[in-house]
């Protein structure tokens, strides 16, 4: 059909299912979302040797860290390059920019302190709640057509951060999804703005999970 024949609702509608993960998350038909990649990839992963990175060999100091920035401090999202060791990092305190960082340096409580402010998390859902107001009231909205404005505004006034509970439940797993004898991780992402989890493995192929289902997704793919 058109789009000019399309009304505001149907044109909502149609956003909403076009992306695959939308401005309003990950709807409940879709708690888990599979992303095929690269078939030369997927076919020689079992026959290519996996190498120890540093942040293998810092697994377990630096998980409490990951917790820590996304429960503790400013980070609405986290990108960690498993093969690689960068962690990318988005924080509220400057929500346009993206920051990578060697992984290697965080685990130093002082590299910590001296670049991630500390924010209670309550006041850090609080924030970003009133930043998401700040700018449905601005002239940057009067840009966007009215089937888009109507998107965020329902965003607006359903949105959940991710729970503290989440977060840690998603973290507790990295290790072992890392250590898995064929398909292991190869990089993640979490975003507490949205609740979705973003694992990459070495096959090329993307699971992006709902944060709230990742139990059933470790039952299903964990040994």
């Amino acid at each position: 059909m058109d789009e000019i024949q399309l009304d505001n609702i149907d044109l909502e509608q149609l956003v909403l299912r076009e992306n695959i993960v939308s401005a309003v998350g990950l709807s409940s038909a879709q708690i888990q979302i599979g992303i095929k990649g690269d078939p030369s990839l997927r076919e020689t992963a079992t026959n290519r040797c996996r190498y120890e990175s540093e942040i293998d060999r810092i697994f377990n100091d630096i998980t409490p860290v990951f917790e820590d920035l996304l429960i503790n401090r400013g980070l609405f999202r986290l990108f960690i390059g498993l093969n690689n060791s960068e962690v990318r990092t988005c924080s509220i305190f400057d929500p346009l920019r993206e920051e990578i960082h060697d992984a290697a340096a965080l685990v130093s409580p002082q590299y910590v302190k001296r670049h991630f402010p500390s924010i209670p998390y309550a006041e850090k859902t609080r924030i970003m709640r009133q930043l998401y107001s700040s700018l449905l009231k601005s002239d940057l909205y009067d840009y966007m057509p009215s089937h888009l404005q109507n998107v965020a505004s329902k965003r607006h006034d359903g949105w959940q951060p991710m729970s503290e509970t989440d977060i840690r439940k998603v973290l507790k797993h990295l290790h072992v999804m890392r250590n898995l004898p064929e398909y292991y991780l190869r990089n993640f992402s979490i975003s507490i703005v949205q609740s979705v989890v973003r694992l990459q493995f070495n096959c090329d192929g993307t699971q992006i999970v709902h944060a709230k289902d990742f139990d059933n997704f470790v039952v299903e793919n964990l040994p």
